[in-house]
C-alpha cells in the first residue's frame, strides 16, 4: 500500500489570552462575564447547559469563546481535542440577517487578513496566532482559518467544504434539527449524509433564545440512548453535538447555569445597562382593530418625541405587521416618518435593503448610531418576532402587541438598549383574544402564536402597577424578571425518537415511503411545519427539464401552504422542483406539499419591496441573474426588461447569439459575437421594475461578450467567472475544465481523505481504511462504456480518465452513444471490483473494516443507504481493474444488485453510529469534490 507522509505541522507560537483575541477583533476589552466564561470553558473543557446573561450585554462573545476555544487546542494530538470543529449558532427565527451573522463574517475576515481590516503591532499578531493555530486544523493550509456559512429558508445550497476546516454554521431550528435527523431541507438525498455529519458530529450548539430548546436537548438524549453501543469515532466530547442555550429567560434544568456575578454588577457599562430605563405603559382595550391600535400608539409616541426619533412596533403574526405597516404608510403619507416592514416573509435582497436602512449610522437605530447625531426624518420599523433575537438594535421609543414573557423580554431588550435615551418609552398593547366560538378564554386557544400566556402577562404588568395613578411600569432589565416572573409558555410536547424510526431516515437513498416527518422531534407536535418556498424566476424550463441555476436560499421566501393555495387560486400550470432539489415537476396548487419548492415566473408579482404581499402584482426581481448573468430566451428577457423589448429581440436574434442558424447549421463567431452584443445594447437600455438605474446597468456592464456554447436545460449568457453545477446525483462530478487521470484522481482522493481523517482524530484503522476508499473509488469507470461517455473523441490514446472536459451540453448525448444506461452508477462496478479482490485477499482481515470499505466505495456519490437501485442493463461485458497491483474482473451488468449490501449498512450503524458512518462517507466524498474542483495536494509526500 503506498504510503503517505504529513508534513509538520505542529503549532510553534503560544496562545493569546482570550482577552487579547476578543480586545484585537472588537476593538474594546471584554466584559468581566465573557473573560471568566471563556476561562472556565477552557478550564472545565465543556460548556454550561445555559448562559443566562440579561440581553443587550453582548452574548454573542460566546462565538469568540467558541472559535477562541478552538484554536487554543491546535498544539494537541487531534484525537485529544475537546473543542468541537464546527459551531453552530442556531436562532429560532427565519430570517438570519441579525448581527450575529455579521460578527462571524467579521471575525472571518479579521483572521484571513488582519492587517487588511486595520490591525496592526500586537493585535495583529495576536489574530494572525489564532489565524496560523485554526488553519493547522484544516487538511487544507491554504484554506482561509474560518469559513461562515448560513442556513435560512428551506433551500440550502452551502456546506462545509471539509469536516477538518473550522467553521460557523448560522441557522434556522429546522434547518439544524432536519440536517441531524438525515432529512435537511433543502438537501438532495445524495447530499443528506453529508449534512447529518456536519450536525451530528463535532459540533457545538448555541441556541440564541430558542425557547423550544428542551425538544432539542431532549432529541439529542434520546439519540444517545439509539445509539448506546456504537463506537466514539472522535471520542466521547466530539462524536455528539453539545448543546448550549443563550438565554436570558431560561431555567435551567439537569446541568449549569452561567450568570452574571458581583464583578459584572460592578462594571459601569454593565450597570448601565442593567439600569436602562424602559417605562412602559400598559393600554388596554375592551375591542377594535390590533393593526390600528399598534399604529396609533407609534404615531403617538413619536409625535411627543423631543426631536426625530426612532420607534420600533413588534406585531406577533406577520398578518398583523402587514396591517400595521399599511396603516402607518397612510397617517404619515404627509412625510413626517419613514415606515420600513421587517418580517421573515421577506427575501434576502429585499431584507438586506430594509436592514441597511435600519442600520444606517445616521437615521437608523443600530446601536452603534451616535446618540447625539440628529435625524432628518422619524423612522418607524415595523417587524414580527425576526428583531426579537440577535439584532443589535437600540430605538428610542417601542411599541409591542401582547405577548409571552420571554417575547415581551426580548423586545425590551431593543429599547434603549445601551442606557443612553433619557427619554425612552414603550407602549404595551393589549387587546382581548381574537374571536372565537368559545365563550372564555380558559375555553379557546387564546392569542396567536402566545396561547393564553398573554393574559397572565397582564396580570402582572397590572400588579406591578399597584395603586399608581399612571399606567407606566419600569421595565428595566434588572426589574423585569422580578415584575414579569417565570415563562408560562407552554413548547407543548414531542414525540418520542425509537431506534425504528432513526433506522428509517438513515435510509437516504429509497426513503421509506410514509416516513415519519422530522421537524415534531426537535420542534414539538403543537405546530406542524407547513411552508414551502417560493422563488422568482424569468426562464422556468419545461416539465422535466433541470433548473439552472439551482435554486439557493438567498433566493427563497417561505410562506404557509395555505396562504399559497389561496394566493393562486386554482392554477394548474404551476412548476416545483423535484426530490433532486434540480428537476422542474409541472402541478396544480392542489399538488403542493409541506416543504415543496415552487418556481414562479418573475411577472407573476406576490412580493413587493418587504415581501410576501398576495396582492402585489409587480414583476419580481430575479434574484439569481445577478451571480449568473441573463438567460437567452424571449419569453425571460420579455419577463425582466418589459414587453416593449420584443421589438428589438427575437428568437432569430437569439438562435445567432446561440451560435444557431436558420437552417440549424453553425454560424461563424463574428456573426455570432454581432447577435450579441444587440442582445446587449436592448437589455441594458431597459431598467427593469425592482431594479435601481445604476444598478442595472453595473450589472449588465459585467455581462461576458462571449458566451459559452448553449447548455440544453436553460441558454444563457454567462458571466465570466461562472461554472456550471454539479450534482452528486447525476454523476456531472465527472465533468471538468480538463480530462483527468483517473489513477492520479484516485490517488490524490485517497492523499487528502487520509489528512482530513488525522486531522480530525480519527483512529488509524479507521483513517486507513478512508485512504484505501478514496483509492478505489473510481475503478469502476474503467468500464468501456463509461470511458467511452468520457472520451468519445478518444483524445487519451486508451489512458484511462476520471473527468471528462465536454461540453455540458454534449453531456447526455455522448451518454447514450456509449451506452451507459441512464441513472447507472460507477461505484456499483467499484465496489464490486473491490468485492471480488477481497474474496481473494481478505483473509484474517477483521470483517467490519471489510464492510467499511466496500460501504465507503459504494456511497461515494450518496447512494448505498441502504441499496443501490438497479437499471436496466443487458451488456454481458466485465469490467477490470487493478486492486493492489492485482488485476480483478466482474460483471459490467448495472442491473444486478448487491442484495448484501442492506445488512452491511445497518451492521455498520451499529459499529460507528448513523453520524459516525455519515462523517466517514462525508470525509471520501467531500475530498473527491474537492480534488474535482481542482484543490492542490502537492504539500503531502506520496511514497
Amino acid at each position: 500500500m503506498t504510503a503517505i507522509q504529513m508534513p509538520d505541522r505542529t503549532v510553534q507560537a503560544p496562545m493569546p489570552s482570550f482577552a487579547a483575541f476578543y480586545r484585537a477583533i472588537n476593538g474594546r476589552d471584554p466584559f468581566p462575564w465573557q473573560s471568566r466564561l471563556a476561562a472556565q470553558v477552557s478550564t472545565n473543557e465543556q460548556w454550561p447547559a445555559e448562559v443566562g446573561v440579561p440581553t443587550g450585554l453582548g452574548k454573542t462573545a460566546c462565538l469568540d469563546i467558541a472559535v477562541w476555544w478552538l484554536a487554543s487546542q491546535a498544539d494537541r494530538a487531534p484525537a485529544r481535542r475537546t473543542a468541537p470543529t464546527r459551531i453552530w449558532w442556531v436562532v429560532n427565527r427565519r430570517l438570519l440577517v441579525d448581527s450575529t451573522a455579521e460578527h462571524a463574517e467579521t471575525i472571518s475576515l479579521t483572521l484571513c487578513d488582519p492587517r487588511k481590516q486595520g490591525l496592526t503591532g500586537r493585535s495583529a499578531e495576536v489574530v494572525a496566532t489564532v489565524a496560523d493555530r485554526l488553519r493547522s486544523l484544516s487538511a487544507d493550509p491554504t484554506a482561509a482559518p474560518l469559513e461562515v456559512i448560513r442556513l435560512r429558508g428551506g433551500i440550502a445550497s452551502r456546506r462545509p467544504t471539509d469536516p477538518s476546516r473550522p467553521a460557523v454554521m448560522l441557522s434556522t431550528l429546522p434547518m439544524h434539527g432536519s440536517r441531524l435527523l438525515f432529512r435537511g431541507y433543502g438537501s438532495t438525498r445524495s447530499m443528506r449524509p453529508i449534512d447529518a455529519a456536519m450536525a451530528g458530529t463535532d459540533s457545538l450548539v448555541l441556541l440564541d433564545e430558542a425557547h423550544l430548546v428542551p425538544h432539542l436537548k431532549a432529541l439529542l438524549a434520546a439519540l444517545a440512548d439509539c445509539t448506546l453501543s456504537a463506537q466514539a469515532i472522535l471520542g466521547k466530547a466530539r462524536s455528539r453535538p453539545t448543546v448550549v442555550a443563550l438565554t436570558a429567560t431560561g431555567d435551567a434544568t439537569g446541568g449549569s447555569r452561567f450568570d452574571l456575578d458581583a464583578d459584572d454588577e460592578a462594571h459601569p457599562v454593565v450597570r448601565q445597562r442593567l439600569d436602562a430605563v424602559k417605562p412602559v405603559e400598559v393600554r388596554s382595550f375592551d375591542g377594535g382593530d390590533v393593526g390600528q391600535k399598534l399604529a396609533e400608539a407609534a404615531l403617538s409616541l413619536i409625535q411627543a418625541a423631543p426631536a426625530p426619533a426612532a420607534c420600533l412596533v413588534f406585531a406577533n403574526t406577520p398578518g398583523t405587521a402587514r396591517a400595521v405597516f399599511t396603516c402607518l404608510r397612510k397617517l404619515t403619507a404627509n412625510g413626517s416618518a419613514e415606515v420600513l416592514l421587517l418580517t421573515g416573509r421577506s427575501r434576502e435582497r429585499e431584507a438586506e435593503q430594509a436592514r441597511e436602512r435600519i442600520l444606517d449610522p445616521v437615521g437608523g437605530m443600530a446601536s452603534t448610531r451616535d446618540a447625539a447625531t440628529s435625524r432628518q426624518s422619524h423612522l418607524i420599523v415595523v417587524a414580527t418576532q425576526t428583531l426579537e433575537v440577535g439584532a443589535d438594535i437600540d430605538a428610542e421609543y417601542l411599541v409591542t402587541e401582547a405577548c409571552g414573557v420571554r417575547a415581551l423580554t426580548q423586545r425590551l431588550g431593543r429599547l434603549n438598549r445601551l442606557g443612553r435615551y433619557s427619554h425612552a418609552r414603550a407602549a404595551y398593547i393589549h387587546l382581548p383574544p381574537p374571536k372565537s366560538k368559545k365563550k372564555t378564554i380558559a375555553d379557546s386557544n387564546g392569542w396567536p402564536v402566545y396561547g393564553l400566556e398573554p393574559e397572565s402577562v397582564m396580570q402582572r404588568l397590572e400588579d406591578a402597577r399597584g395603586d399608581s395613578v399612571t399606567d407606566i411600569v419600569n421595565l428595566s432589565p434588572r426589574r423585569v424578571a422580578g415584575i414579569l416572573g417565570s415563562p408560562s409558555d407552554d413548547p407543548g410536547r414531542a414525540p418520542e425518537v425509537l431506534p425504528g424510526l432513526l433506522l428509517e431516515w438513515m435510509k437516504t437513498t429509497t426513503p421509506p415511503e410514509g416516513e415519519a416527518p422530522v421537524e415534531p422531534y426537535f420542534s414539538g407536535i403543537a405546530a406542524p411545519d407547513s411552508r414551502v418556498s417560493l422563488i422568482w424566476r424569468a426562464h422556468i424550463p419545461d416539465d422535466g427539464e433541470l433548473l439552472w441555476p439551482r435554486a439557493a436560499d438567498r433566493e427563497a421566501v417561505e410562506i404557509p401552504i395555505g396562504e399559497v393555495r389561496d394566493a393562486l387560486g386554482e392554477d394548474e400550470d404551476l412548476h416545483r422542483l423535484g426530490s433532486d432539489g434540480m428537476m422542474i415537476e409541472k402541478v396544480s396548487s392542489d399538488d403542493l406539499r409541506p416543504r415543496d419548492v415552487v418556481v414562479l415566473p418573475s411577472d407573476r408579482g406576490l412580493l413587493d419591496e418587504f415581501g410576501w404581499d398576495p396582492s402585489s402584482t409587480s414583476p419580481v426581481v430575479d434574484m439569481s441573474i445577478v451571480k449568473y448573468g441573463l438567460p437567452l430566451d424571449v419569453t425571460a428577457l420579455r419577463r425582466l426588461c418589459g414587453s416593449s423589448i420584443g421589438d428589438l429581440i427575437n428568437e432569430n436574434l437569439i438562435n445567432r447569439a446561440l451560435g444557431v442558424a436558420d437552417n440549424n447549421e453553425d454560424i461563424d463567431e463574428a456573426d455570432r459575437a454581432e447577435a450579441v452584443e444587440q442582445i446587449l445594447i436592448a437589455v441594458a437600455a431597459t431598467t427593469p421594475p425592482g431594479w435601481d438605474h445604476a444598478e442595472w446597468n453595473e450589472f449588465t456592464d459585467t455581462l461576458n461578450r462571449q458566451p459559452d456554447a448553449p447548455r440544453n436545460e436553460v441558454p444563457r449568457l454567462p458571466r465570466r467567472d461562472v461554472r456550471g453545477p454539479h450534482s452528486d446525483e447525476l454523476d456531472e462530478m465527472s465533468l471538468a475544465e480538463t480530462a483527468v487521470d483517473l489513477e492520479l484522481h484516485c490517488q490524490a482522493v485517497a492523499v487528502r481523505a487520509r489528512e482530513v481523517a488525522e486531522r480530525l482524530g480519527i483512529a488509524a484503522d479507521l483513517s486507513e481504511i478512508v485512504e484505501r476508499a478514496g483509492r478505489l473509488h473510481d475503478i469502476g469507470k474503467a468500464d468501456r462504456r463509461f470511458q467511452r461517455w468520457l472520451d468519445p473523441d478518444e483524445k487519451h490514446d486508451g489512458a484511462l480518465v476520471a473527468k471528462s472536459n465536454m461540453p455540458p451540453h454534449r453531456w447526455n448525448e455522448a451518454r447514450a452513444a456509449a451506452g451507459w444506461p441512464r441513472g447507472g452508477r460507477h461505484e456499483v462496478l467499484s465496489a464490486r471490483l473491490v468485492r471480488r479482490w477481497l474474496e481473494r485477499h481478505s483473509a484474517g482481515c477483521d470483517p467490519s473494516l471489510r464492510d467499511l470499505l466496500l460501504h465507503l466505495i459504494i456511497s461515494h456519490h450518496g447512494s448505498g443507504r441502504p441499496l443501490v437501485p438497479p437499471v436496466a442493463d443487458d451488456t454481458v461485458d466485465k469490467v477490470r481493474g487493478i486492486v493492489d497491483d492485482v488485476s480483478v474482473e466482474a460483471p459490467a451488468d448495472l442491473s444486478i444488485v448487491d442484495w448484501e449490501q442492506p445488512a452491511r449498512f445497518r451492521r455498520l450503524n451499529d459499529r460507528l453510529g448513523p453520524w459516525g458512518l455519515a462523517l466517514l462517507e462525508a470525509i471520501i466524498r467531500q475530498a473527491d469534490h474537492a480534488i474535482s474542483a481542482g484543490a492542490d495536494v502537492g504539500h503531502l509526500e506520496v511514497h
